[in-house]
């Protein structure tokens, strides 16, 4: 079971530093069959391939929840996105290393232009990791930074 669990921890990104120290970077089209707060139902293309994933309610502190998925056709995922929900996200996801840690930068595009996101994912909650210069303010747990919720609150309606 441990598997199922996801711990990440997610922040706000302060420079585009980050872009020079990445070695992959991908476009990413999703949206959501489901986007409720206990279970969110996703649905991916991430460059060719395509993928369907299950999320639970997040913990107390917002760090770990359930997580499963699967990958399927990018001809699936692309027939999927026609039952979603209103609302898509399209960000550009960049890898960038970190020590013994890959951060996963995702720089919005559409409606959510301007906002960037860094996640790092962890083995356990209390694991230290090194925090590049680029990365701001930690946003773990706050629910507008969820991607289900960018659907439905884009960044560019946010007052600032």
């Amino acid at each position: 079971m441990s598997d199922l669990i996801e711990i990440e921890r997610k922040f706000l990104v302060v420079s585009d530093a980050f872009k020079s120290e990445a070695f992959k970077q991908t476009r990413i089209v999703q949206a959501f069959l489901n986007s409720d707060k206990n279970r969110t139902v996703r649905v991916r293309i991430k460059g060719e391939q395509g993928f369907l994933t299950i999320k639970g309610k997040s913990s107390e502190d917002g760090i770990s929840r359930f997580e499963w998925e699967k990958e399927i056709s990018k001809s699936e995922a692309e027939a999927l996105l026609n039952l979603c929900e209103d609302g898509m996200i399209d960000k550009i996801r960049y890898e960038v290393k970190s020590g013994a840690h890959v951060f996963e930068v995702d720089e919005f595009l559409g409606s959510n232009d301007g906002l960037i996101v860094a996640e790092v994912e962890l083995k356990h909650v209390s694991e230290n990791f090194k925090k590049p210069k680029w990365l701001g303010e930690e946003v773990t747990g706050q629910l507008k930074y969820f991607n289900s919720h960018l659907v439905k609150n884009p960044f560019k309606n946010w007052s600032l």
